[in-house]
């Protein structure tokens, strides 16, 4: 797949041809849905935690008499029933991550990019480099090149003033190479990507691509 590539400006700065084992697959929903969860489990902090009956400092002797109250025979205060008492089976601290094996995660970061390459949602630029970390700037040129909505992957390294410039701009977020995912590719409409990052995530999962 052969796409122009173009500078900030918005103008044309030749063509680059896109690696077809990872821009040219065929996207699975299921690998790019398993690939998703995988991530958001891994972010969930797993901290929250409510005091059940065993934890809640209550007296333990026994409320009414085992017969002749006319309402149900409760043990000690500390059960749910009753105000201060413990949640029955409320949320644990445990960690929500769970295993995705190395070869679907490097799959589904294919199929993400071969879904953004099938649609036409792929813009390739010369570089991302600014003179200064000027917002301003940065939107003008965003508007000339049509992005409203839209994730960059830059280089190895992203340029301190185009970092900067696109701290305060909604609905566009910046990354390195190696921080490309799958659930912030899939979350934007438009993915830009710099000759530079193309060439890192091609050396990336070119090897054993075979999905």
């Amino acid at each position: 797949m052969k796409l122009d590539v173009q500078t900030l400006a918005a103008k044309k700065s030749g063509s680059v041809t896109l690696d077809k084992a990872v821009f040219g697959c065929e996207p699975r929903k299921d690998i790019l849905h398993r690939m998703v969860r995988y991530q958001l489990a891994k972010r969930r902090s797993g901290t929250h935690f409510v005091q059940e009956r065993g934890d809640v400092k209550k007296t333990t002797k026994r409320i009414g008499s085992q017969k002749g109250g006319g309402t149900a025979r409760h043990g000690n205060g500390s059960v749910s029933q009753f105000r201060g008492g413990g949640k029955a089976h409320g949320p644990r601290v445990r960690d929500h991550s769970h295993s995705l094996p190395k070869k679907v995660r490097a799959m589904a970061l294919r199929h993400a990019l071969s879904a953004k390459a099938g649609s036409g949602e792929i813009i390739i630029l010369d570089d991302a480099v600014m003179k200064a970390a000027k917002t301003a700037d940065l939107k003008k040129s965003l508007a000339k090149l049509g992005l409203e909505n839209a994730l960059l992957i830059s280089g190895s390294s992203v340029d301190e003033n185009f970092s900067k410039a696109a701290r305060n701009i909604p609905n566009f977020d910046v990354l390195p190479s190696q921080g490309a995912n799958v659930y912030d590719i899939l979350r934007r409409h438009t993915l830009v990507l710099t000759k530079q990052a193309v060439s890192d995530l091609e050396a990336r999962l070119s090897k054993g691509a075979g999905a």
